[in-house]
Order: structure tokens, then sequence, then C-alpha cells
């Protein structure tokens, strides 16, 4: 299949392997990739067992799922108990634990939860279903943010006064920046976000290699593209150079794209956010901006979520800074597994957790 098998070379994925061990010629180094999707890459073709000892991966924060909060999920399940209301989310997030229910057990009490593909299918609804109130559930970083934005300003032209979202998206590099100021972490370089980069582009980044001379190469999801981003790494880090590299230029540009970027920015600004594990990071999230607030569910809907609760054992906030491995859960694999998830980190296919249950037992 062309394009496809073309990084999915055994032999030139042991050929980059062999070009990172003699680049390291011993010398340790330690890098995070940011992204779920390159985790599950890693684990799922088998790339730590080509790579040698010298290399250690510490995975990342990038799992929208993930990262989104117990009071985030109980906010979406307090809608859905209203009868009136319709709300539309993305099939991963269905079975993410709330305090103590997820929007699956709200959808088998009796709530309309519909799963979509797209927000503009959620707008659909809305026009479909006058009498009712839709609410999309706006998860994910910069990738989705744009298709939120776009649906959001749709509404507001088509004067859809029945149609509103719960916002939950969130910036990457922020997150990056809480992780390189913890003295806990150790990092010699970063595995940038693929897609993120596609609509930021790589400048967002440049604070990582000028502040904190970490070096960042942004990768593509097939097995030899994150190979070669490893490789660019280390030699990086053995000539002690500091630059941000493009490695997925099929799809990145380094301004990024730029319509995307004036579509959130016209219809987003940032807030402070909560994230799952890190507590609020300043101006690391978005909310709808004041010409379009009257789409904004926290602001516009009258619902109570129950209270806040976190689920006792599990330590998901440690594994998204990347201070843990998955399997340092005492729950792992026994009281939770993606059947009967604890935690976030077990329920989405780009969490940690379960890449780990699918792939790193």
């Amino acid at each position: 299949m062309k394009y496809i098998d073309e990084f999915r070379s055994s032999s030139a994925a042991q050929a980059l392997a062999q070009k990172i061990t003699e680049t390291l010629d011993g010398r340790k180094v330690t890098l995070m990739e940011i992204c779920g999707g390159h985790t599950l890459s890693i684990f799922k073709y088998g790339l730590l067992d080509l790579l040698p000892d010298s290399v250690q991966l510490i995975h990342g924060p990038g799992c929208p799922v993930c990262v989104t909060t117990n009071a985030y999920i109980d906010a979406a399940v307090a809608l859905a108990a209203h009868k009136k209301n319709i709300i539309c989310t993305f099939g991963d997030l269905m079975k993410v634990p709330g305090s103590t229910r997820s929007l699956h057990d709200a959808k088998a009490a009796g709530g309309d939860i519909r799963t979509v593909y797209s927000p503009l299918d959620a707008l659909a609804l809305a026009a479909d279903n006058p009498a009712h109130i839709v609410v999309f559930l706006a998860v994910g970083f910069e990738t989705t943010i744009p298709a939120s934005a776009v649906t959001v300003k749709t509404a507001y032209e088509r004067q859809c006064g029945n149609f509103f979202i719960l916002s939950a998206h969130k910036m990457t590099p922020p997150a990056m920046q809480v992780i390189v100021n913890d003295p806990e972490i150790a990092l010699d370089g970063f595995i940038c976000p693929g897609h993120v980069t596609t609509i930021i582009g790589a400048e967002p980044y440049r604070f990582l290699a000028d502040e904190f001379a970490l070096p960042c190469s942004i990768a593509g999801f097939e097995p030899l593209d994150v190979l070669h981003s490893i490789l660019q790494l280390c030699r990086m880090y053995v000539e002690k150079k500091t630059d941000i590299a493009i490695n997925y230029s099929r799809a990145v540009r380094p301004e990024g794209n730029i319509a995307a970027q004036k579509v959130i920015a016209e219809v987003f600004k940032p807030a402070d956010t909560l994230w799952r594990g890190f507590g609020t990071i300043p101006m690391s999230g978005y909310v709808l901006a004041d010409t379009y607030a009257d789409f904004d569910a926290v602001r516009m809907l009258d619902y109570t979520p129950e209270p806040l609760l976190e689920h006792a054992g599990c330590i998901c906030g440690d594994v998204l800074r990347g201070k843990v491995k998955p399997t340092a859960c005492p729950l792992f694999g026994n009281t939770c597994t993606p059947e009967a998830p604890v935690g976030a980190c077990m329920v989405s296919s780009e969490g940690a957790c379960a890449t780990y249950y699918h792939y790193g037992r």
C-alpha cells in the first residue's frame, strides 16, 4: 500500500534503531512523547524491543480524554439528567469515570446521550430537535478546537438558540511548561505531537529550546516516524544542539494552519483550566469569546453536578505527568481494565494505561 508500507518497514526500523545505538554510543537519554498516539505506536509496533536500553521513553499528558477531569464528567452527567437535553459526545468519552458515574452510566439511566463524529452532527441534531437543548461535549487539544470553533460560528450565523458546548478544550505547550519546571522530571528532549502541530505550527515549542535547552522533534505516527524523531533527538543531544525539528513535513508547516488559528482566535479566548493530574494551569484552555458566550453551557444552562470525588488508589495523575509507568498502579489490570476502568487513562485508545494493557504486558 503506497505511503503506508514505506513507514512500517521492519528492515528500515532495525536500521534506524542501529543508528540510534551508534549515535548514543553508550550515553543515556530520556525523552518524553507528549501524544498518546505516539505511545500507542511505540507499543503496538514493538519499538521498545528495537531501541537500546540507553533510550528511556516517558509518556506525557497527550491524551485529551485522560486529562479531562472528574468535574467535567460530573457536569456532563448532570446535564444529561434533564429530560429536554440531548448530550452529544465522541465515543471515547463515554466510559470515562466521573465522581461516581460515567456518561455510559447516565445513558443506561435514561439520559439522551448520543455519539457523534463531528460537532456539526450535534448542530444538525439541534436543528432537527428545536424543542430540545443539544449540548456538545467539546473535549480535545488544538487538533479538534477548529471544528468546535467553526460549529459555534455556524450556530451563531444560523441563530440556533438550542445548541451549546461544554468546553474542555486545552492547549498542549502550557502542560509541557509545567513538566519541564518540575524538578522531579529530568528530560533530554521531546517527541512533539504531529496533529496538534499541524494547527499551531512549530514556534509554540520554541521556549523549550531557548529557555530549557531541550531539543524537540515533531513526529508523525507511523513506527518509522517515531524512530526517526528519536534519532534526531539523540543526534541533537550528543551534538548539544537545541532546535525544533519537523519530522512530519508531509502534514506540518512551520507556521501551522493559519486559517484554523484565526477561527480559534475569533470564537474562543484563553482561560485558566483544570487538568487531571496537573491542577489548574494558567491560560491553558479555551472558553467562548464574549461574542459567542450565549452558546456556553456553563453560562447558560441550569445543572448541579454531584460532589466531586477522586478514585481511591488511582494514580492517573502521576502517569499523565510522566512520574510513573502505568504498571506502578496497584489497580492496573486487576481492579482497573478497559472493560471496567477506574481511571481515565484506561479508557481511550491513546491512554497510557490502555496501551500498556493491550500491548505492553
